[in-house]
């Protein structure tokens, strides 16, 4: 299970350009979808909790999967798997990276993927919201949320805090009068 879970987390990682938020559609497909080592609701969650972690994104999914999976040795397994292609590609490209930096062709390389990684972290947005069942009633929040950081410069921790705090007291007050 271990060695899947590496070989799987490694796969992820080697083959998604555009960091955690792009990895996002990936790991939902591996771990939800094709492994069925949780439900969509758990990847969810999981992916709120990484979001709140210190860290890189990428790996504090990997680790919270994986430790939700075999515990210690998961969390370890899923960091390493998930971080090692991009160290590898990063060493590579730091030894060789003076040598092709002015190529043309490496320089319309990179004006062609950069749309397409923006697709990759946008795309996991709409599967979010589906998952997070908005309805008309809370669709402003995430608009609120992304107009306080993009207009107004508030930091996403803000964001974060308020939120899991008015969550708390809307399920602990509100809704238990319902």
């Amino acid at each position: 299970m271990l060695l899947k879970f590496f070989i799987t987390c490694n796969k992820i990682g080697a083959f998604t350009l555009g960091g955690g938020y792009a990895m996002i559609p990936a790991m939902e497909r591996e771990f939800v979808d094709n492994n069925h080592w949780m439900d969509k609701q758990e990847f969810m969650d999981i992916m709120v909790v990484a979001q709140t972690t210190p860290g890189i994104f990428a790996i504090d999914m990997a680790s919270h999967i994986g430790y939700k999976l075999k515990g210690v040795w998961g969390g370890i397994v899923g960091a390493l798997g998930i971080a090692l292609p991009s160290i590898i590609a990063i060493l590579l490209i730091a030894i060789f990276f003076h040598s092709f930096r002015e190529n043309p062709w490496v320089e319309k390389f990179f004006r062609g993927v950069r749309p397409a990684v923006v697709a990759l972290i946008a795309a996991p947005c709409f599967t979010m919201a589906k998952t997070a069942k908005l309805s008309r009633y809370n669709f402003w929040i995430p608009i609120v949320a992304c107009l306080l950081i993009a207009c107004f410069g508030v930091s996403p921790i803000w964001i974060i805090a308020v939120a899991g705090i008015s969550g708390f007291i809307y399920g602990k007050y509100i809704l238990k009068e319902k």
